[in-house]
């Protein structure tokens, strides 16, 4: 996702599922290409910690790309937690959030 009507329709038709890391928003797919977006505030931290953040959180996406119906749309918001949490915490959280929001 690139643009910032992308990022509004997903978050605003999606279904929400909150952790204490991250916020999901997902509009589940009828085929083509599925995207994903990423949030990453200020809150989080710092330019290097958002960025870092950001970097584990594409990585652990990548790896359910394949788990999720073809053509559906993800936002994954960061929250000031995620900066402090280690990757196997993040991928659980993730992958609580995705089941809960219907995407697997």
């Amino acid at each position: 996702m690139r643009t910032g009507d992308e990022f509004r329709h997903t978050i605003r038709r999606g279904t929400k599922a909150a952790r204490p890391t991250l916020v999901t928003h997902v509009v589940p797919g009828n085929g083509g290409t599925t995207s994903v977006g990423f949030v990453v505030s200020k809150a989080v931290g710092g330019a290097v910690t958002r960025n870092r953040v950001k970097r584990r959180l594409r990585h652990l996406m990548r790896e359910r790309l394949s788990s999720l119906p073809a053509g559906s749309r993800v936002v994954v918001r960061a929250l000031p937690a995620s900066a402090e949490q280690s990757s196997e915490s993040l991928a659980a959280d993730l992958d609580r959030a995705l089941a809960r929001a219907g995407a697997r």
